[in-house]
Order: C-alpha cells, then sequence, then structure tokens
C-alpha cells in the first residue's frame, strides 16, 4: 500500500502502471490486478455511489443536455476526486479510483434484475457525460483506444452522396454535408439510429455523421456492460464464500451513506400526544401509513414494528415514552398488559440498547426500506411508492388531497422506479414548495426537513439564472445532494438489525 503521494512517485516511475489509465474513459473491460485495503475498498465504493445517486436525481431534475445538469455533475466529480476532464494528464489517482469503484459496485449490483437494471443506467449517463465533453480529436483517440474506429468515408464518396446523405440525415444541408465527417457503419451497430431514420443506408451500411457516433458507442458500452454484469452474477457464489467482502456487497446495494439518525438530538422533545398530528404534516408516506394502519388496527406484523419503532425512535421519543405508546395502542387491540410485557417489552428496550448486546439500532433507510424484506398481506411496512399497487398508491394520494397534477408526477416517477424522488415530490406537494432544495434519502431526513420547514427554520430554494428557471423535466424538481458529511459506513446496521429481528417475531 502507498499513501497518494508515494503512489503518484511510484506510478511515475512505473510506466507500464500508468499506462493502465492512458484516457479518462473507458470501457471497464479489464478488472484492476492490484490489491488494496478493506478500507479503501469500501471508501472508493460509497464515493461512487453517491456520485451515481446524484446521477439519477439529475437525470429525473434535468435535462441531460442541460448547462445545469453538466455543471453540478462536474461539482459533484471534483468533490469525490472522480475524472472530469477529458483525457486530462494529471489525474492517475482519478482514474484508478474511477476503475476501481466501478468493478466493486459491479459485484454488489449483479445481485438482481433491478440492481443491474439500476446501476447500468446509472453507469450509461456518467459514461454518456464524459463522452460528450470530449473535442473531436479526443473523441477519435478514444475511438481508436476502445476498438471503435470506424472508417471514414473519403471526400470522393461523400462528393457522390452528398444528395442522399443531406435527405437522409435531419438537420444536414449540403454545406453541412460537406463540413462533416461522416463514418462507414455496420448497420447492426447502428440500428437505433436507422430505427430513428437519421442515417442514410446503403447495401447494409449506415452513413453516420461525426455528432451522431455517439449513439453507436453507448449502445457498444450498453451492450458490454450488460454481459459483463450477466457474467459477474454468474460467479457470485465463490464471492458469496469470501467472509469479508460478502457483508460489504450486500451493504452497498441496500446502502445509505447520508447522516446516522440513530443519534437522539431530539430524545424526548417529542410527546405522545403530538404524533398524531406529526404524521399528518411531516411524516413521509411510509411512516403515515405504518401509523395509520397502528391506530386502525391497533397492532402491527414485527417487520411493520420494527420500521416505525426506530422511526419513532429517530424522532425523538424516548425508551419510556415507546413503551407508553406501544402498550396503550396494542392493548386497545387483543393484546392484554400482561402479554405486552412478556411478550413485545422486552423487544423495544433491545432496540433501544438495554438489553442483549446493548446495541443502539439504526432507523431504517430509504434504501434500507425500498430493497429488502418486502410486505406481504397483512404487512403495512415497506415504500408505498415501490410496493403499492400503482392505483391503490393513487386513492390514498386522492384521499390526502393531493391535486390531480401531482399525484400524475408521483405515478410516472414510480413508473420509472425512482422511488425516492416519489417521496421528494409528496414531500414538495404536502409542504406547497416547488423545490425542497435536499436529496432524500432516510424517513427521518424527511421529518426533520418538513420541521425546519414548517417552523421557518429554513426557506425553501429555488435556484435562478439570468434568464430565469433553469431547465427542468416537468415531472421533478432539482433533488441534489446536500446531506452533511456521510458516514463511512453503516454496515453495523443490517448485521445488528439481523439480531433485532429474533426479537420481533410474535404477531
Amino acid at each position: 500500500e502507498f499513501s497518494s503521494r508515494a503512489r503518484q512517485k511510484h506510478a511515475r516511475l512505473a510506466g507500464d502502471q500508468r499506462e493502465q489509465y492512458p484516457h479518462s474513459l473507458q470501457f471497464y473491460l479489464e478488472p484492476p490486478l492490484e490489491s488494496i485495503s478493506l478500507v479503501e475498498f469500501e471508501s472508493f465504493a460509497i464515493d461512487r455511489l453517491r456520485l451515481l445517486k446524484v446521477i439519477e436525481n439529475l437525470g429525473v431534475s434535468y435535462v441531460r443536455s442541460s448547462d445545469v445538469y453538466k455543471t453540478k455533475l462536474e461539482a459533484e466529480l471534483r468533490k469525490l476526486k472522480f475524472p472530469y476532464r477529458a483525457l486530462a494528464e494529471d489525474d492517475y489517482e482519478a482514474r484508478r479510483k474511477d476503475h476501481i469503484s466501478h468493478f466493486i459496485l459491479r459485484l454488489a449490483y449483479c445481485q438482481s434484475e433491478d440492481l443491474r437494471r439500476w446501476f447500468l443506467q446509472q453507469e450509461m449517463d456518467l459514461f454518456r457525460y464524459r463522452f460528450h465533453e470530449l473535442t473531436g480529436s479526443l473523441m477519435q483517440r478514444f475511438l481508436e483506444h476502445a476498438n471503435l474506429s470506424f472508417e471514414a468515408i473519403g471526400e470522393d464518396l461523400k462528393n457522390e452522396l452528398a444528395n442522399e446523405l443531406s435527405v437522409s440525415t435531419p438537420g444536414f444541408s449540403l454545406p453541412k454535408v460537406k463540413e462533416q465527417m461522416f463514418y462507414k457503419v455496420g448497420l447492426a451497430d447502428a440500428v437505433d439510429l436507422f430505427r430513428a431514420r437519421r442515417v442514410f443506408i446503403k447495401d447494409g451500411f449506415a452513413y453516420v455523421p461525426f455528432k451522431e457516433i455517439d449513439v453507436i458507442v453507448l449502445n457498444n458500452y450498453r451492450t458490454k456492460l450488460s454481459k459483463a454484469l450477466a457474467l459477474t452474477a454468474r460467479s457470485l457464489p465463490s464471492i458469496q464464500s469470501d467472509e469479508r467482502l460478502q457483508p460489504l456487497l450486500n451493504h452497498l446495494s441496500h446502502s445509505y451513506v447520508g447522516p446516522d439518525y440513530s443519534i437522539q438530538k431530539n430524545s424526548g422533545k417529542i410527546s405522545l400526544e403530538q404524533i398524531d398530528a406529526l404524521s399528518v404534516k411531516s411524516f413521509p408516506l411510509c411512516m403515515r401509513q405504518l401509523h395509520r394502519a397502528l391506530r386502525d388496527s391497533h397492532h402491527l406484523r414485527h417487520g411493520g414494528r420494527m420500521q416505525y419503532g426506530l422511526f419513532l425512535k429517530g424522532i425523538g421519543l424516548t425508551l419510556e415514552q415507546a413503551l407508553e405508546f406501544w402498550k396503550k395502542e396494542f392493548i386497545r387491540g387483543k393484546v392484554d398488559a400482561d402479554k405486552f410485557d412478556k411478550g413485545y417489552a422486552y423487544s423495544i428496550r433491545h432496540s433501544f440498547g438495554k438489553e442483549g448486546k446493548r446495541t443502539d439500532y439504526t432507523p431504517y433507510s430509504c434504501m434500507k426500506i425500498i430493497m429488502s424484506n418486502p410486505p406481504s398481506q397483512g404487512d403495512y411496512h415497506g415504500c408505498p411508492f415501490r410496493h403499492s399497487d400503482p392505483e391503490l398508491l393513487k386513492q390514498k394520494l386522492q384521499s390526502y388531497k393531493i391535486p390531480p397534477s401531482g399525484i400524475t408526477q408521483v405515478l410516472e416517477l414510480v413508473k420509472g422506479m425512482h422511488y425516492q424522488l416519489a417521496c421528494q415530490k409528496y414531500f414538495e406537494l404536502t409542504h406547497d414548495v416547488d423545490d425542497i432544495g435536499f436529496s432524500l434519502s432516510h424517513p427521518n431526513q424527511y421529518f426533520t426537513e418538513s420541521q425546519k420547514l414548517l417552523s421557518g427554520g429554513r426557506e425553501p430554494k429555488k435556484e435562478l439564472n439570468n434568464s430565469g428557471n433553469f431547465p427542468q423535466k416537468n415531472n421533478s424538481q432539482e433533488s441534489t445532494n446536500s446531506s452533511s458529511t456521510p458516514t463511512s459506513s453503516n454496515a453495523k446496521a443490517d448485521t445488528e438489525l439481523e439480531g433485532l429481528e429474533a426479537y420481533f417475531t410474535e404477531d
């Protein structure tokens, strides 16, 4: 292992190492071979995960070719020390981090179809941004490096086909055809352009203008990465036998990289009498649903008790308040006081670190709720945006007086599997703000930000440029990552909760 400065010096001396990353852009065809520490392994992975989540938020909030999208993404790349200058000569460390972190997350996100789909989409968007930042000459160098050296047609052939190229290529007049370089590409590589009628076809070849070559490169990258994810998934059994890596990989695929809400800054500041009102105005939909189910049936099954109980602990309920809250509600149903004390009180004390291992358990993050323990019949836990039938979700939102246009926006985000962004839109609609100004990743974060807004502790943000609003997509507002410094890991949460689940088995 080397320090950053020592590694850079070593890389300068060992030219073969620097040649591993001749460009800031790559297809990630060769896995890294060097040894790294588990600390660096986790650090690289969490930074890339933060980057990909920002890319997801920006992709829904802004047009990908807009200046604000590019500006915000470059700022995130700079902050997390990933390559952001095309083919710069002095970013060996950034290229190394980019290469290694991609393969770590590939291991973590190959484990299910949903995870593979999400990872592929974000990596595609990152690649697209980087490719578009290349100048013409650098783009040509990259194509050669990636063995995509498509044949550029000569001037004689271009003049001969000028009329056909102009008619078949949207936006190309005859003078522009003569200025632009065209490539002769096999039809199989240009099928998307052919379907969209954006290229001239002759004798099984597409004549692609230089400005459209990105479509072919992106398709090539998508194909390679998709196959690589499938192959990685097949090798999982051998990786799962590694006791060091498997817990880290499992955690990354359900990872939350924001503040630790197990630290009770507001302990004792919430009274039990406030909970009903707070559930309406400051609870995220998942917790509002659980609270309503508890009040209606005077009982929650173990998944609901874990999710809701730790959330209440995170917003400030003390152990004594939690025992009183759950006991009062349960004895209104089919559980008498004696049964509660014997069957449920111990588990509540355990979750506060007063029994068993004396571990202080962490409230569930959005990713934990979305990705694990889906609800079954009779359960009310989970994420309503992820686990509810769209029609039932629509009815629920209507009952909460969400306007039809807002419901349409929420359902569009759900359809695109942007569940956290759907929750952000729900926050905006229920708080009557245009832009929440933060990236939502935790139910307790939702509650904290809601209370700040309702108490006047923060102003809703609206970012403007000289001509007015930034160009945004209609279905969402900005959702950049503005959480405080991340914890290096919340891996303890998953292992700790395994022990806690054993105490919540009685229904």
